[in-house]
């Protein structure tokens, strides 16, 4: 049987689809694994900043779309950039163990959050990290940074930026975990929901794929993630807005912290709670309708409104 994984072109994605695609082959001997390579529209545009391009998917819309035409079998995502909602058409075949969810800082000069000067230049392009950083260090001056990820090490090492903001998972996987200046503790920095997982997507209806995909599932990390997705989902938000949620298994209980922050870090909105692990879902859910009370969706309107305009 030939199975064809779909996966954007960069070195992070073709990293996680060969991962995948090694897994795949140990767990089914005999079975032919073949990467094909689709370009997306945030691969596309590169010259503006991924908030002002567009909504939802903009890494994933293509891949679903070979998916739906059968032209893979299934697609590798950083799970952080697949929308909360799916259409019925595919499912989430397996989440494999989570790499580290932390932000990290990388500086040429081995700056930390602590030690950057005064008005250093930051370069990231994500409105979430943007958003923690000015409200611990307002002093700091944040510019747009696109690329991949060795291109953004680069920018800092050759003094472009004094620093910049990466996921600890995409280093650690392309064995760049040595420019890693500073892992941002969660107080200050909360990650995106679900960063550093890999979500693999597939057609639902497609049975012989889904029970070649179980075996990498890992229940712990779904579990997590499903509650920092739910709670991103239920904000009817998109992982272009400052919001941001981690889980953590403790026993058999599941604990979530989930914080909404203005542009300028002056409004912090932080949420908190505990459930049974079978119930997942439900807190993520909660904990979002309680930011709700609390002001997050004029927060987030306002932020949709300045991007737009």
């Amino acid at each position: 049987m030939k199975i064809t994984i779909g996966t954007r072109k960069s070195q992070l994605a073709l990293w996680q689809a060969d991962y995948i695609a090694a897994q795949l082959r140990q767990c089914q001997p005999g079975v032919e694994v073949v990467l094909r390579h689709i370009v997306t529209h945030g691969d596309r545009v590169q010259d503006r900043p991924l908030p002002e391009i567009g909504g939802k998917g903009l890494f994933t819309a293509e891949l679903e779309m070979a998916l739906h035409t059968g032209a893979i079998d299934l697609a590798v995502h950083s799970l952080k950039d697949l929308p909360t909602a799916l259409v019925p058409e595919f499912i989430i075949g397996a989440i494999p163990a989570r790499a580290s969810p932390f932000d990290v800082l990388v500086s040429g000069n081995g700056y930390t959050l602590d030690t950057l000067p005064h008005g250093a230049l930051i370069g990231t392009s994500s409105l979430r990290r943007s958003a923690q950083l000015k409200a611990t260090r307002p002093d700091l001056v944040i510019e747009p940074l696109r690329g991949n990820v060795p291109t953004r090490v680069e920018k800092t090492r050759n003094g472009a930026y004094d620093a910049v903001v990466l996921a600890a998972a995409g280093l650690d996987r392309l064995a760049m975990a040595d420019y890693i200046t500073q892992i941002l503790p969660a107080a200050m920095m909360l990650p995106a929901p679900a960063q550093g997982a890999l979500g693999v997507q597939c057609r639902t209806d497609d049975q012989a794929i889904r029970a070649m995909l179980a075996p990498l599932d890992d229940s712990g990390t779904r579990v997590v993630v499903t509650a920092e997705r739910a709670f991103l989902h239920a904000l009817d938000s998109g992982c272009r807005l400052p919001v941001a949620a981690l889980a953590q298994i403790d026993g058999d209980q599941l604990r979530l912290i989930g914080r909404v922050i203005s542009l300028d870090g002056e409004q912090v909105i932080e949420v908190g709670g505990t459930s049974d692990l079978s119930e997942a879902e439900a807190l993520g859910t909660r904990l979002a309708q309680s930011a709700l009370k609390q002001g997050a969706r004029a927060i987030l309107q306002a932020i949709e409104a300045q991007i737009e305009s």
